[in-house]
């Protein structure tokens, strides 16, 4: 960001959040502003000027795959700011619309043409729910209630149906528990909840976060050889549809050493083999970020059911990883069902961003 007069070192490391399993409540020494959490790409925009970056959360520039927010920034925002939001593209018809996060990856192409045609055909949005910089000095070290009410004045004014949105707020847990049972069948992803007096952390989980847990069962169709070549590194699941179609739906990823050694001995007698002998392998769709990857997998026979725990069901796939609970022996693969997946009831993203 060669010539842009931000006071503080770019990129910045996004401030994250931890788990907490609850809405948390306000006591005598912490007092919380809470925040619906966004699905999308978290977003640092930087602008200076006409000058206009877009850095992802792990500081990989994002501007070239989002032009339309550029030129939507050099417009409508402050000439000179520091925002801190969540890139989001929605989907669906008026009155029934939800972030749609296969729409959102999809925007992530090497092609110009590419980019410039999704840029028309999936518009992107940001939501923004911090302000660094608007100008004059860092707000980094200030409180929270300061930072947002910069954020506030910065976004002033903002055409209601533009690509720029401000996150509400409440400080009502009981509104903010209502938000969490609601907004998730808009795509949202749960709640945020900020101390007020805390300062910008970058890279720090300071603030807390509650998300969206269910489980279900599915059945195991294939594993992934860990990326050291030792161990399984991935569980593929599945689960059928109304047509008696096994749909890959997604997979667990996180186990230790020695548990991914263990699998391959424990699965050894599903693998499917062709008349030689041979391991058969097949290949999951590949994605904007998994092009040069390998997507190959072992393929098993579909009897062993697992038990899961996830976040978000999207369509026919688990939204994030999902975690391993427990082997369902007592269950018949083809009882896992894409319909018996709990979903959360529609929610028109319109009323969450409307205010």
């Amino acid at each position: 960001m060669a010539g842009m007069t931000v006071p503080f070192e770019t990129p910045i490391t996004p401030m994250l959040a931890k788990a907490t399993p609850a809405v948390p409540t306000p006591d005598d020494t912490k007092r919380y502003l809470y925040e619906p959490k966004w699905d999308g790409f978290r977003c640092v925009l930087v602008k200076d000027g006409d000058e206009v970056e877009l850095e992802s959360r792990g500081s990989k520039p994002l501007t070239r795959y989002f032009p339309e927010l550029i030129e939507a920034a050099r417009r409508l925002l402050p000439q000179q700011c520091v925002l801190d939001g969540e890139i989001v593209v929605r989907s669906g018809a008026p009155g029934a619309q939800r972030l749609s996060f296969e729409a959102l990856g999809q925007r992530i192409h090497p092609a110009a043409s590419r980019v410039t045609k999704l840029s028309v055909e999936t518009p992107a949005e940001v939501i923004f729910f911090d302000c660094l910089w608007t100008g004059g000095d860092s707000l980094m070290e200030q409180p929270f209630a300061e930072r947002r009410c910069a954020l506030v004045e910065a976004l002033d004014g903002l055409p209601t149906d533009g690509p720029f949105h401000l996150t509400r707020v409440t400080e009502d847990p009981q509104v903010a528990q209502q938000w969490f049972e609601q907004f998730e069948g808009a795509g949202l992803d749960g709640v945020i909840a900020k101390d007020v007096t805390s300062p910008y952390q970058p890279g720090k989980r300071s603030m807390l976060k509650i998300k969206h847990s269910r489980t279900c069962e599915a059945v195991l169709l294939g594993y992934r050889i860990h990326k050291s070549g030792n161990g399984v590194g991935s569980l593929l699941l599945g689960l059928y549809d109304d047509d008696g179609n096994l749909r890959n739906v997604g997979g667990i990823l996180a186990f230790t050493a020695k548990r991914r050694v263990e699998l391959i001995d424990e699965l050894a007698d599903l693998v499917v083999t062709d008349d030689e002998g041979e391991t058969v392998r097949g290949e999951t769709d590949r994605s904007r970020f998994s092009s040069n990857k390998d997507v190959s997998f072992v393929r098993l026979r579909p009897e062993r059911v697992v038990e899961v725990k996830f976040d978000q069901l999207e369509g026919s796939r688990f939204r994030h990883g999902v975690t391993f609970l427990r082997w369902r022996p007592d269950r018949d693969p083809e009882s896992c069902l894409l319909d018996q997946v709990e979903r959360a009831p529609a929610y028109d993203l319109g009323a969450v961003l409307s205010r």
